[in-house]
């Protein structure tokens, strides 16, 4: 049997069919943004996933022997999580499922990330216990308590996140800083690898959450001395692993000895993934389903058609 999974974040149209763990479809698009932009308007970002979505699900002709549809209808698990970005897969997913005659699951997209990493990283073992996740990105930088659960397959309770500025809106704004275009993760990523520069740094935290509006200043002033863009780029991936570290260590030594899991676009990063994996034992999702996609979100549906 197949599933289909569908999502549509403010930054990519994505549809995943899951038959098993070898056996996955995916078909995504990124949205596009004007040069110079940091962004798009959510109501932008509906048209373009609407005008996607036929192109997106025509890529993807086996869904038509979908045993249930999976969609994400919210960013996060919590009272209020809301965007009108994801009104567009919803429709789409809701249109699907009545004319294939299946069930139609709605998850959080938070909740695909981590799916998406689990299935990647082949520690699907996990779902059925409890671990502690991280979803790094532009709109998220959270830690939360993952417990398995029947309505929702995967429960996530928020624990610790960043105060202000959100991990990926620091690498863009640095990167369009830079020069770079919109989304600047890849080129961030690229240009930091060209720096063996060390740097100390010291980031704000509160009760195990962390502080990264200082981060942007700090380039910027490090721009305005003529430092290299090799050199800001290192010290961007440097401050942001030195705050996820720090959150790592507060909600292990809340939560005690559980695994850890990391997903999110920003954890595609290569600094961040050697620094955080030489100082802990964890799971990472695969470059390629770091980013957003449908993937998680079709393997939630299996999980929840075949509880």
């Amino acid at each position: 049997m197949r599933y289909l999974g569908i999502d549509t974040s403010n930054y990519t149209t994505s549809a995943a069919l899951f038959a098993s763990p070898d056996e996955v479809l995916s078909s995504r698009r990124l949205l596009p943004v004007k040069e110079g932009q940091m962004g798009l308007r959510q109501s932008d970002a509906v048209f373009h996933h609407t005008a996607a979505l036929p192109d997106i699900l025509g890529a993807l002709p086996a869904f038509r022997d979908a045993a249930a549809v999976g969609v994400s209808d919210r960013p996060r698990d919590a009272e209020g999580s809301y965007m009108p970005c994801f009104l567009a897969g919803v429709s789409a997913a809701f249109a699907a499922a009545k004319a294939l005659d299946v069930p139609l699951y709605r998850f959080s997209h938070q909740a695909g990330h981590i799916a998406a990493a689990l299935l990647s990283a082949k520690r699907t073992d996990l779902a059925d216990k409890e671990f502690l996740a991280f979803h790094v990105s532009g709109g998220t930088t959270e830690c939360v308590r993952v417990t398995p659960e029947r309505e929702r397959v995967l429960h996530a309770e928020l624990l610790l996140s960043s105060l202000d500025l959100k991990a990926g809106q620091a690498v863009d704004r640095v990167g369009v800083m830079l020069g770079f275009p919109f989304p600047a993760g890849k080129y961030v990523d690229e240009e930091a690898q060209k720096s063996d520069r060390a740097f100390s740094v010291r980031v704000p935290m509160k009760d195990g959450s962390c502080s990264l509006s200082g981060l942007e200043n700090q380039c910027a002033r490090m721009v305005e001395k003529g430092e290299s863009k090799a050199d800001v780029c290192r010290y961007c991936l440097v401050y942001l692993a030195e705050a996820l570290t720090a959150m790592a260590e507060s909600a292990l030594r809340r939560c005690g000895d559980l695994p850890l899991v990391f997903s999110g676009g920003v954890t595609a990063n290569t600094l961040l993934r050697k620094t955080l994996g030489d100082r802990f034992e964890c799971v990472f999702a695969s470059p390629e389903l770091a980013c957003d996609n449908a993937v998680g979100t079709a393997y939630l549906a299996y999980r929840k058609h075949t509880m």
